[in-house]
């Protein structure tokens, strides 16, 4: 009996690394493919559908900072990212998930925890419903008073004034404008924004949905953008309208 495999490409510059992760994943039921750098990953995307990257943060050229940053402002901004790390660098840790990254495997790590790691993120990534789908990259999307610059990762008001956000701000915004009008469970929202690290940034998705109403002029009582469901979560309740192409 033949099921789906999930399509996994590992990119990293060390063969050894490359190789070794590839065949274990393979022997594991998954399907791989292999890219050393930053342009092999972008063909590969291209030509192929991925279900999840693993991607090292220290490459020579573009690293994987960079890359997944690029990643999550383009078309493939819904595929799954794990950061391969070095062991006593908290920063990349940090800016890799602040950069939309879902997960991170420090290494030297083993090639068990690594397929765990996996499995867990798209079990997560494939927790909402399939009709809900991530919009078409735009550059700007509008909604009641406001755009949000998918770019620039910053709000403008009607006057044109930028207001940044904080990467977990900005995930969570983007997570509501991409399924507006649709109630949203907490689970749903801290797994879709911060995955297993969400203590690096709130410990409290409540708290997180607070900080973004204040920044988007949401009063305690008048809630315009972002409404409580009792018991169940909470709904974008805005339009949204795609403004600008992000080519």
């Amino acid at each position: 009996m033949t099921s789906h495999a999930d399509h996994i490409l590992v990119v990293d510059d060390d063969r050894e690394i490359r190789q070794m992760v590839g065949d274990y994943l393979g022997k594991n039921g998954l399907r791989v493919s292999l890219a050393a750098d930053g342009r092999e990953m972008r063909a590969m995307l291209d030509t192929s559908d991925i279900d999840l990257i693993v991607l090292d943060v220290m490459m020579p050229g573009e690293d994987g900072l960079t890359l997944c940053r690029n990643l999550r402002a383009g078309r493939h901004r819904a595929v799954p990212v794990i950061m391969l790390t070095a062991r006593d660098d908290a920063t990349d840790r940090i800016i890799g998930l602040e950069m939309g990254a879902d997960d991170y495997v420090i290494k030297p790590f083993s090639s068990r925890e690594l397929l765990a790691r996996i499995t867990a993120v798209i079990r997560r990534a494939r927790m909402l419903p399939p009709n809900l789908q991530v919009s078409e990259a735009a550059r700007l999307i509008g909604f009641g008073q406001w755009k949000l610059d998918t770019t620039a990762r910053h709000l403008l008001d009607e006057s044109g004034t930028a207001y940044p956000l904080s990467g977990a701000e900005f995930r969570l915004l983007r997570v509501f404008v991409d399924h507006p009008q649709r109630v949203l469970s907490r689970d749903q929202l801290l797994n879709l924004t911060q995955g297993r690290d969400a203590e690096l940034f709130d410990r409290s998705i409540d708290l997180l949905v607070s900080r973004l109403r204040q920044r988007l002029g949401d009063g305690a009582r008048e809630q315009t953008y972002i409404k409580t469901v009792r018991s169940e979560g909470y709904v974008f309740s805005q339009p949204v309208v795609l403004i600008g192409d992000d080519a």
